[in-house]
């Protein structure tokens, strides 16, 4: 194959090429210049040349390191990013159509061409990856930086937030109301004024006993200060509020009455709540990045060196053990990218794709998991599958955890059926798998949160809670149908309006 592949590369380059090149003219000519995209494709086919004359992907490196920073500028997720290699095999697949002289079977040279491709692809993502990490930790601090611009808002917010302001004089009526009282309260100043005080005071002996302390502390002091405590709305709600109080002046400094300015506690409570949280966020931040940054590259390193002596090791015994300090690499990893992957906001921008694309790249990541084993994928898309306006990210999430799942109950053997389809609502990806199957007595409970019938330490229950929730949002819907001991098919349906 190796063979017929670089013969195929080396006649038909040119047309190659060109066919790529057109195809992401066309879908990304907005985001890329023609010139780019020629040198994108020019680099392309010589690293997979390369790779099919030498099968030595290090050289590619340098070759993935340009282009990163080619789909960097232009801003293009994996999810394009593969779609550029992806074009390049259908340019291939072309060629090989209209090959009639084919000496070998086209669909080995595929095959061989897709292994190539998504080695390529795989490299590019880890690289991806690995330049994630590090811009977390530049984030670090611009997050940090930002959450004392935000303390220094909330104090600049506190100091000028529209206060209740009345007067009352010594026989306890109110004489005088603001626009912020009537705010506060919900009493327009025709509805209070020449009214008791006791409107606005709950029914309640702590609350007349405050009132006391207020007024001989008042006439005692001058002023007074509650930090803490509550009043009554027109509607009966009571209220947090702070009080600020201070004498009215009067003749010879008697007692005439005293002037309060209200503050609505609700508000500085409910900021307070949100720079809490932004602290708690740029903690988790920096947290994550020093785990990343401290525990991830070693880990990448030892895993390494354990599957060395695996390979190299005759003895059953210290390949046992040598497999379990692996499993337990691979959980701490899975830990910290979980970690890093909390800390990150969310993408929840839309945008028009294909879902076919979308469960190919699901499909790839899930491939390179350790449990595959001896599992078989099959596939059948729909060639005619309409576009869709959705989040991307969400949608592939949704499909590598339905996978993933689909994979622990083969435990590494069996097939995973891979389906998409429309009708005139909807449009339909189904995973089918041969495993164990779910018992009717706990099919309706599987998208309840933290529901798993995993051992301790291998789930969380939230995978098919949080894609059941993603789908639901976007008004489609998960339909499941499993068998003990016969598989299980999961149906994910979303609306194409």
């Amino acid at each position: 194959m190796k063979k017929s592949l670089k013969t195929l590369l080396e006649i038909h380059s040119g047309r190659i090429k060109e066919d790529w090149i057109s195809i992401l003219i066309k879908q990304y000519g907005n985001k890329l210049s023609e010139h780019r995209i020629r040198t994108f494709v020019s680099s392309s086919f010589e690293t997979i040349e390369d790779v099919v004359e030498t099968s030595d992907y290090k050289p590619a490196d340098q070759y993935l390191i340009d282009i990163y920073n080619l789909f960097s500028e232009a801003r293009l997720n994996l999810l394009e990013v593969s779609q550029f290699f992806t074009n390049g095999r259908n340019a291939v697949i072309n060629i090989l159509r209209k090959e009639e002289k084919m000496g070998s079977d086209p669909v080995a040279i595929l095959g061989f061409l897709d292994e190539i491709i998504e080695q390529i692809f795989a490299r590019y993502g880890i690289l991806h990856q690995d330049a994630q990490m590090k811009e977390l930790s530049s984030d670090r601090d611009r997050l940090a930086a930002k959450l004392d611009t935000n303390q220094r808002y909330l104090s600049n917010i506190l100091d000028q937030s529209d206060s209740a302001i009345l007067f009352i004089d010594k026989d306890e009526k109110i004489i005088a109301w603001s626009t912020g009282a009537e705010n506060i309260f919900g009493y327009t100043e025709e509805e209070v004024i020449g009214h008791s005080s006791s409107l606005l005071i709950p029914d309640a002996p702590e609350y007349a006993e405050e009132l006391k302390i207020i007024k001989e502390n008042v006439a005692k002091y001058g002023y007074y200060r509650v930090k803490e405590t509550e009043r009554k709305t027109k509607s009966g709600e009571l209220i947090p509020v702070q009080l600020n109080v201070t004498p009215l002046p009067g003749h010879k400094g008697e007692y005439t009455g005293r002037s309060i300015i209200i503050k609505d506690s609700r508000h500085i409570k409910e900021l307070q709540q949100q720079v809490n949280q932004s602290e708690k966020l740029a903690v988790i931040g920096q947290l994550a990045a020093g785990i990343a940054h401290e525990i991830g590259n070693p880990l990448t390193a030892i895993s390494s060196v354990v599957q060395l002596m695996q390979r190299k090791s005759g003895d059953p015994q210290l390949n046992e053990q040598l497999a379990q300090v692996k499993e337990n690499i691979d959980r701490i990893s899975k830990i910290v990218r979980e970690l890093v992957d909390f800390s990150r906001p969310p993408g929840y921008e839309k945008m028009i794709i294909q879902i076919t694309d979308v469960i190919k790249t699901a499909l790839g990541i899930v491939k390179y998991d350790k449990r595959v084993k001896k599992v078989e994928f099959k596939t059948s898309f729909d060639q005619d599958m309409p576009l869709i306006s959705i989040v991307s990210d969400q949608l592939l999430q949704v499909f590598v955890n339905i996978l993933f799942n689909a994979l622990d109950a083969t435990e590494g053997n069996g097939e995973i059926s891979v389906k998409t389809w429309h009708d005139e609502n909807y449009a339909m990806v189904e995973i089918t798998d041969t495993g164990c199957g779910i018992d009717p007595a706990i099919i309706d409970k599987i998208f309840d949160p933290f529901f798993t019938t995993k051992e301790v330490g291998k789930g969380t229950g939230l995978g098919l809670s949080v894609s059941y929730g993603i789908i639901k949002k976007f008004n489609g819907d998960i339909i499941v149908k499993s068998a003990p001991g016969k598989g299980s098919s999961f149906t994910i349906k979303i609306p194409k309006g």
